[in-house]
């Protein structure tokens, strides 16, 4: 099963932000998206989410458009979990997490189960009865989390997961979602930590410029020379014990 992007060009207020940008993400496996700032990450994201149209080009579950999909049936199909952790209504956090049934239309006791099984999995049910107002940021992206997998997607797209999350929380997210990904769900996220990047990847696209710049395994794409066409950046690469080579920042390009 593949979620794919076929030459996809967008444009945003008058400003082109993707060009014959083709991506494949697959089924059980996590594909980090990285890029420098305005590179066009959460642009094709959101492409592959359904959520912007493309000017030009065609995205795709097993060669089915997503364009033909009726709302209900590709929120059914694509969980997508946003950048901002911002909630519009300050409820318990159960109810948020019950927005993510919505799509499907299903009798209560499935509903019910979908949400328990969700805050199960992300370690959220100490927070049922809180409202999402009194919860910590990290307290709040687990239910966030929870709300897009009450939904039971086939995939999984993430916007900067991680942000404003401390160390101990990122690590717990991200193994999250590779939990996700061992059941089978595609899992697509937008990262900017490069080293949390290696460590999470089975695949990585990194954009430039609005264009698909790289893209295969982390130790393919996350070269010297790549991240410093990318990002302007000299890196220095370390062992991490387990075989990957994690990519540390050590200044900006040329500038030793």
């Amino acid at each position: 099963m593949a979620l794919t992007l076929d030459r996809v060009t967008l444009d945003l207020g008058g400003r082109r932000v993707l060009t014959d940008a083709s991506a494949a993400f697959a089924a059980g496996r996590i594909t980090v998206i990285l890029g420098a700032n305005g590179a066009g990450k959460t642009s094709l994201l959101r492409a592959a989410a359904g959520l912007i149209a493309p000017s030009a080009g065609k995205v795709a579950i097993d060669g089915r458009a997503i364009a033909t999909m009726r709302r209900d049936e590709r929120a059914r199909s694509i969980g997508y979990l946003p950048q901002s952790g911002d909630v519009a209504w300050n409820m318990p956090a159960r109810d948020v997490v019950a927005l993510g049934r919505l799509p499907h239309h299903a009798s209560a006791a499935d509903d019910i189960a979908a949400v328990l099984a969700a805050m199960a999995a992300t370690d959220s049910e100490q927070f049922a009865e809180r409202r999402v107002g009194e919860l910590s940021g990290g307290e709040r992206a687990r239910v966030l989390l929870a709300r897009v997998l009450a939904g039971e997607p086939q995939w999984l797209l993430a916007d900067e997961p991680l942000a404003s999350l401390d160390p101990a929380h990122q690590f717990d997210l991200l193994e999250r979602l590779r939990g996700q990904a061992a059941r089978g769900v595609g899992v697509v996220v937008v990262l900017h930590d490069l080293v949390q990047a290696a460590r999470v990847a089975d695949e990585i696209v990194m954009l430039r410029n609005g264009r698909v710049f790289a893209s295969g395994p982390p130790e393919e794409v996350l070269t010297q020379q790549h991240l410093r066409d990318a990002f302007g950046v000299d890196v220095l690469l370390f062992p991490d014990g387990e075989g990957r080579m994690l990519p540390v920042p050590a200044g900006r390009a040329g500038s030793a």
